[in-house]
């Protein structure tokens, strides 16, 4: 056993400092294997995929090993939650507790930070005039006083969807870069200039990928600077990964060019231009784009195999495109005028010569090798890709060391602070480490949920991580005792319009005993809201359980409000939820002792980037059911269920109220992907269930 490794094995142990120092603390065999797994990469290199079961405490089985290793590092999450916890809280605990001399720093998109430059002149934009705007301005200038990171997290009361967020935030498109003259106090660059410093840099997943998007080859910028690379909450890297690595057009990109072109020019270029009428142009062509994409009742993606995409009416659409291309030129020419006058109208005018590049891409054929969609929504968003990102994580995964280039930052290598890095081959942050492989990088990948197979081929695969090396490690939690899973076989087929109704009958009864304590996962928002509104309409004042329903409250909320449940003894909540909840919502205690999954979660049939990787699938010979629509069930399914136990004491029942996971023979495969519960023969011992999770309450609840 190596150095490293005694360190490790002797921190994680029963006597160690982890132990010693932080309450709670418990030996977990499955955590030490894994951060015996983790060591071992870290000195060797290679690639490491380690499917970590809830309760492992994957979380400390790979910071321990890393921050032991003295190797920098970089931590990339699914999440910003996660990525907030993760400097806030985890890091510090063990660098506290470790007494280690490291340094730590948190990296956002761009977005994420406050930018002083658009903040002095957010007052000239129409938005401003909005009802509350002046007073929420007045907050940020306030806070903009005194914050040293200018992370936008750090600002109560102000949410990522109020329309002020875009006007005192930078994007890639709209960002200054060096001509900016607020350049030296800008918060992007502060925060870059701490993470050159720093050893252990945190980021997530999408800047990972936006990163990615703007290399011009397959030599890393960003991540080289570092040996060791891990990426939590690994299972969301190839779909976040796919819509980073490709082109895009939205119409929220085109309205807030000509939102910017409109401020801009009234602010600095007043009466040159005729600024109101381009920016009305330009908005009226994105506005008739959205319309010539036709009305539909939830939000789709329509096929887009030819130079149109389906469902549109031709004529109409060709005319909404011309209309975009006149408005985009005439943009152009109407900045050329200015562009001397002051870098922001020559950023204005990259960004329109762009957005003629991308509306020409998507004029022509689609590329044949990978797929092309058109989602729709209040707004509308073109969309080429690939189909996986196995290309282009072949290619950062086997980039050899003496390649490595020092860190870029977020975006483009120009808007760096410093220069000095940049030129050297190797750069001031790369550093020896421990053992043989030490000048060959190391990538782990973990999740609770990477597959439902032993070589977890539904991640490895996309992720072009053949050859990595595969771990599983099981949840330490009895599930056999605290949970029981329960199939209602005399429910009708998911199809039948009578299913939504029996769900929420079920729901109905089972909480009317239990009071609450339930989450509902729908497969589609339509289920979520007809759910919704039988239990609120069935559940009134008087029953005192409060029905939360998605969309009805920002999901901050909704996740602070379920939490607190039962909390002043009264009932707990009931929340019906789709997508995002169906992972990341983490409810331990008796706030959630109940989980209803309305219907086995395969992929929509009609959706395109589905669609096209079955096609790939049986090109090669493979089956579209058995090798992809099931897998991904799988893992949604497992995902879902696992909202359920999250310690040792918690105790709950699973519900699937979809009797094809008895009745068809792929039933068999996705139960084995579930954790091994106590299984409920029919409806009384359901109910029986119910009734005894309400005597082994600590504080139980009565009318």
């Amino acid at each position: 056993m190596s150095g490293l490794a005694q360190k490790v094995a002797q921190t994680l142990s029963g006597q160690g400092a982890l132990a010693q120092s932080i309450p709670g603390f418990k030996t977990r065999e499955g955590q030490t294997d894994m951060a015996m797994a983790v060591c071992q990469t870290v000195q060797e290199g290679g690639q490491l995929v380690v499917e970590a079961g809830t309760g492992v405490g994957k979380t400390y089985a790979y910071l321990v090993p890393v921050l032991l290793s003295g190797q920098r590092a970089l931590i990339s999450t699914a999440t910003k939650a996660l990525q907030d916890q993760l400097f806030s809280r985890d890091i510090p605990r063990l660098v506290d507790v470790l007494g280690l001399p490291i340094r730590v720093a948190l990296l956002k998109g761009r977005s994420n930070y406050l930018c002083l430059h658009r903040m002095d002149q957010a007052r000239h934009s129409p938005e401003s005039a909005l009802a509350g705007a002046q007073k929420a301005l007045a907050k940020i200038e306030t806070w903009a006083q005194s914050t040293h990171t200018g992370d936008m997290a750090e600002l109560p009361g102000l949410d990522e969807r109020s329309s002020l967020w875009p006007l005192v935030t930078s994007t890639r498109d709209n960002c200054l870069g060096s001509t900016c003259p607020r350049y030296k106090a800008c918060h992007v660059n502060l925060a870059r200039k701490e993470a050159m410093v720093s050893d252990v840099v945190v980021i997530n997943h999408h800047l990972f990928f936006a990163d990615v998007a703007v290399r011009e080859s397959g030599v890393a910028e960003l991540l080289p600077t570092v040996r060791v690379t891990v990426f939590d909450e690994a299972h969301q890297l190839n779909e976040i990964g796919v819509n980073f690595l490709g082109q895009q057009l939205s119409t929220v990109q085109l309205l807030e060019l000509s939102r910017d072109v409109l401020a801009t020019g009234l602010q600095l270029a007043r009466g040159l231009v005729d600024w109101q009428v381009l920016s009305s142009q330009l908005e009226k062509a994105s506005r008739d784009l959205r319309l010539a994409a036709g009305m539909h009742r939830a939000s789709v993606r329509l096929r887009w195999t030819e130079t149109l995409p389906e469902g549109v009416q031709p004529e109409d659409w060709l005319q909404a495109m011309r209309f975009l291309v006149q408005a985009l030129d005439a943009l152009r020419d109407g900045l050329d005028m200015v562009s001397e006058l002051a870098p922001d109208f020559q950023r204005l005018n990259d960004r329109t010569r762009d957005m003629l590049q991308r509306v020409s891409v998507f004029s022509e054929h689609p590329n044949p090798e990978g797929v092309r969609w058109l989602e729709v929504s209040a707004q509308l968003r073109m969309v080429e890709s690939p189909l996986d990102i196995a290309d282009a994580f072949v290619k950062l995964t086997q980039v050899p060391a003496a390649s490595s280039a020092a860190l870029s930052g977020l975006d483009e290598p120009k808007d760096l602070p410093f220069t000095t890095a940049l030129d050297s081959p190797t750069g001031p942050l790369v550093e020896a480490g421990e053992g043989n492989g030490a000048g060959q990088k190391a990538w782990i990948f973990t999740s609770a949920t990477l597959g439902d197979e032993p070589r977890l081929r539904w991640f490895t695969e996309p992720c072009g991580l053949t050859t990595a090396r595969v771990m599983q490690v099981g949840s330490p939690f009895d599930y056999g005792s605290q949970a029981s899973l329960y199939v209602p076989e005399h429910f009708p087929k998911p199809g039948d319009p009578a299913h939504v109704q029996q769900v929420a009958q079920l729901v109905t009864e089972a909480v009317t005993v239990l009071g609450g304590r339930t989450l509902v996962l729908t497969t589609t928002l339509s289920a979520m809201r007809s759910i919704g509104e039988h239990l609120q309409s069935r559940l009134d004042a008087k029953s005192h359980i409060e029905v939360l329903v998605q969309g009805q409250s920002p999901k901050r909320r909704l996740m602070e409000r379920f939490r607190e449940g039962a909390s002043d003894g009264g009932a707990g909540c009931i929340l019906v939820a789709s997508a995002s909840f169906w992972e990341g919502f983490d409810v331990p205690g008796e706030a959630l002792q109940l989980v209803v999954i309305d219907k086995l979660p395969f992929p929509p049939p009609g959706d395109p980037l589905f669609e096209a990787r079955s096609q790939r699938i049986t090109r090669q010979g493979g089956s579209a059911f058995a090798d992809h629509a099931l897998p991904e069930a799988a893992v949604s399914l497992k995902q879902g269920a696992g909202r359920l136990i999250r310690s040792e004491t918690d105790r709950g029942i699973l519900v699937v109220c979809d009797s094809r996971l008895s009745s068809m023979s792929y039933g068999r495969r996705l139960l084995k992907g579930l954790p091994p519960m106590h299984r409920l023969a029919d409806h009384q011992a359901f109910l029986d269930a119910v009734a005894e999770l309400t005597k082994s309450a600590t504080k139980p609840w009565t009318v």
